[in-house]
C-alpha cells in the first residue's frame, strides 16, 4: 500500500467528507426550467470518406430436421379427453 502524505490525506478526507455530506441532503425543484430561443445559420456538416471491406452475400440449400411435437392436454373438465392430439407436422419441402 502507498504511503500516503499529509496533504494528500487530508484531500482525501475532505473529500469523502463532501460526498456523505452530498449524499444526504434532499433536493426539491421550486421552478421549472425552459429552454432558452436559438437561431441558427450557416454551419457546415463534416465530410467522411469511408473504406468498408468487401462482403460477398449468397444463398445456399440446406436440410434441416426438424423434430416434432407431441402435446398432452391435462385432465380438465373444459377440455374433452376424447379430442385428439395433435402432432406438429414437418414443414413444407422447397
Amino acid at each position: 500500500m502507498k504511503n500516503l502524505n499529509g496533504k494528500t490525506a487530508l484531500l482525501a478526507a475532505a473529500a469523502t467528507t463532501m460526498m456523505f455530506a452530498l449524499s444526504a441532503c434532499q433536493v426539491d425543484q421550486t421552478q421549472e426550467g425552459e429552454m432558452p430561443d436559438v437561431q441558427v445559420e450557416g454551419g457546415q456538416l463534416p465530410a467522411y470518406e469511408v473504406e468498408t471491406a468487401e462482403v460477398d452475400v449468397g444463398t445456399r440449400t440446406t436440410e434441416v430436421e426438424v423434430p416434432t411435437a407431441e402435446v398432452t392436454m391435462p385432465d380438465d373438465p373444459e377440455h374433452s379427453s376424447n379430442q385428439p392430439q395433435h402432432e406438429t407436422p414437418p414443414p413444407p419441402r422447397p
